[in-house]
């Protein structure tokens, strides 16, 4: 989902005064045990923001995940307790209890308070694993005020205790049983994270996820604390085709049933499942080893090359390309869903969040794999052969209608020279990390905010009436809208494929946009143009939402701005004192265009006072989705979107 935070911005700072010292062996700290973690837990989890509390979760299923990998458990179950505490427990083996030789103490006490110990460095436990490297237990239980595990095993139920890393039980024996798993409890500890409140819906789509990328394995699901008795429950017998379906729920598809095509060398595994629905964008959703790699990598390059050569290959075959025609990568994944899910023994990741996976192995094997199923496949079912690539010969057709309607633009706006649009008020600095570019609706607004503004590091850029919806339309309808192309030049980096971030002459891009349902219209319309066309934008962190005030109050002279109803009333309340007789006059702003330049300026634009959310993306696939639904071709799932929303909606003016 889009998910919108706040910041505060800090246009300079202090200058940093140098002390010349020595810089010698007292300078050298060494960190013993789980220290390092606490010390610093964002190269370990991400981040201390709400991301990373939930990374801990993920590190613990991860590591029952690793269990079910190599065929010794089907269930696990997730809940959040009371107190936002965690508890996760499945039925694998076991956590292994008896005596680690290196270290003559409980495998179970290592795993939890020593770095880079488990089972997925010798070879003998895991062939393949997920997980960050061996080291999730135990930071986890770094990062936890309290953690308690037990383990059932060989008849037996072993418990230990920790706080903040340290053991405070020893390992023993607490009880009898007849099942085999392990059962994880742990509290987060509020001196490392910004939040300890878990979001159910952010575990649940997670575990949904990784229910999909093992078949057969159920994952069960539960937030006590709103009193759910039953747990969710999910298990995906048909494993990523099922995954593909889902993401495909809300869109039309070109062909019915899911292509599914996988593939084994040695101990690599590859898994490719796809479908062509009518839209435009791409969405390819890759794992390995169970770990999303939101930045592709290897498996990625290797299905799209093949999958290129296979439809261009199939074309000329069977007469539907002709002569040098041909379809390029970009058409050839018009409108595809795809998810690509890859299993080897020595994963190598590129960065400790693992974003993309670097085996040049796995690039081998997936072009292998997809080459020869995917022609199996065309080959048997030449109706939907020919369905993808028509889509694929129109998607070029558009491409092609794109650039010349590109070329034509820049000729028309002499681009090359660097001549800004009219409807842009550029500010005096130079440096894209210190300017500002406010997207403003309509001229009134825009002109306030040009008067109002501080000309030394912000923009100004006016929007009027309502601009195209990009998620029904080709590139080649974008090039030259009068709506979006003076943004789009405005900004300087691009559109599409040709977009380069460091082209970009705004680090914050301000969507200001009226506080009703119209405004929302706007704010949604421009965030599906930066979502499809300059993604990056929003993944860097420099798009941005103005929170103008809803209401002005005024006593006498007095006069104070609320943004929601509750302040509204809070500040009545404060401003009428102890005379509660006297008479607070109350207005609602109607628009930004209502307010001075005076008004803009202290309420909406000043760095000191204002409000900006941040706009970030915490799962693409997701946001993906949202923006399907909200400004697709189907009605119905718009319908039922709504209908489930609506209550959130009820403080809209309409």
């Amino acid at each position: 989902m889009i998910d919108e935070r706040n910041d505060v911005m800090e246009m300079s700072g202090p200058a940093v005064s140098q002390v010349e010292h020595e810089y010698g062996g007292s300078e050298i700290q060494v960190l013993e045990g789980l220290e390092a973690v606490r010390k610093r837990p964002g190269m370990y989890i991400g981040s201390t923001s709400e991301s990373g509390l939930h990374h801990l979760v993920y590190e613990i299923v991860d590591n029952a995940i690793d269990e079910a990998l190599a065929g010794f458990c089907d269930e696990i179950t997730v809940t959040i307790n009371e107190g936002d505490t965690i508890t996760v427990s499945d039925n694998g083996r076991g956590i292994p209890v008896d005596t680690q030789p290196q270290t003559g103490r409980p495998a179970l006490e290592v795993v939890f308070t020593v770095l880079h110990a488990g089972g997925k460095f010798g070879g003998g436990g895991y062939k393949v694993s997920g997980g960050l490297h061996g080291v999730g237990a135990s930071v986890v239980n770094a990062l936890s005020e309290w953690l308690e595990v037990q383990v059932h095993k060989d008849g037996k139920i072993y418990e230990m205790k920790f706080a903040r890393g340290e053991v405070v039980q020893e390992m023993k024996v607490v009880g009898s049983t007849e099942r085999t798993g392990s059962i994880i409890t742990f509290k987060p500890d509020s001196e490392m994270f910004d939040t300890t409140t878990y979001n159910y819906d952010t575990i649940h789509t997670r575990m949904r996820q990784q229910a999909f990328l093992n078949a057969g394995v159920t994952i069960k699901t539960r937030d006590a604390r709103s009193g759910q008795e039953d747990s969710d429950v999910m298990r995906y017998d048909g494993g990523i085709r099922e995954y593909v379906s889902w993401l495909n729920h809300n869109k039309a598809s070109v062909h019915e049933d899911v292509i599914y095509m996988a593939g084994q060398k040695d101990d690599s595994t590859v898994e490719v499942a796809m479908q062509y629905t009518d839209t435009y964008a791409e969405t390819i959703v890759s794992f390995a080893n169970d770990v999303r790699t939101p930045e592709g990598g290897m498996h990625e390059e290797g299905f799209k090359r093949a999958l290129t050569n296979a439809l261009n290959a199939y074309g000329k075959k069977a007469n539907i390309l002709k002569g040098d025609d041909k379809v390029s990568g970009e058409d050839c994944r018009e409108g595809i869903t795809c998810v690509i899910s890859v299993k080897l023994t020595e994963a190598q990741f590129e960065g400790q969040t693992k974003a993309k996976l670097g085996n040049a192995s796995i690039r081998t094997l997936t072009i292998a794999v997809v080459n020869e199923r995917l022609e199996e496949y065309l080959e048997e079912n030449p109706r939907v052969a020919r369905a993808i690539l028509d889509k694929a010969m129109m998607a070029s057709r558009a491409r092609e209608a794109a650039r010349k309607a590109r070329e034509s633009v820049r000729r028309k706006t002499a681009l090359e020279s660097g001549q800004m649009p009219d409807k842009l008020q550029d500010c005096n600095e130079r440096d894209p990390s210190l300017c500002e570019l406010y997207i403003v609706e309509g001229d009134s607004a825009a002109g306030s905010a040009i008067q109002g503004r501080d000309s030394r590091f912000q923009a100004i850029l006016a929007m009027w009436g309502k601009m195209l919806n990009v998620e029904k339309a080709r590139a080649d309808k974008i090039y030259g809208n009068d709506k979006l192309y003076p943004l789009v030049l405005g900004l300087g980096a691009g559109i599409g494929e040709e977009f380069n971030i460091d082209k970009l002459r705004y680090h914050k891009i301000i969507i200001m946009a009226d506080a009703d349902v119209d405004g929302a219209h706007i704010r949604t319309l421009l965030l599906t143009f930066f979502f499809r066309y300059m993604r990056p934008l929003i993944e860097s962190g420099y798009v941005y939402s103005a929170v103008p005030p809803l209401y002005k109050l005024t006593r006498g002279k007095q006069q104070r701005v609320a943004y929601s109803d509750e302040e509204r009333d809070k500040i009545s309340s404060e401003m009428r004192g102890d005379n509660p007789n006297v008479k607070v006059e109350i207005n609602r702003f109607k628009g930004l265009g209502e307010m001075d330049a005076h008004e803009l300026w202290d309420t909406t634009m000043d760095p000191e006072k204002r409000t900006l959310r941040r706009i970030t993306l915490d799962d693409a696939v997701a946001a993906d989705q949202v923006f399907t639904v909200l400004m697709g071709e189907e009605v119905e799932p718009r319908k039922e979107w709504i209908e489930r929303n609506a209550k959130y909606a009820l403080n809209l003016d309409y």
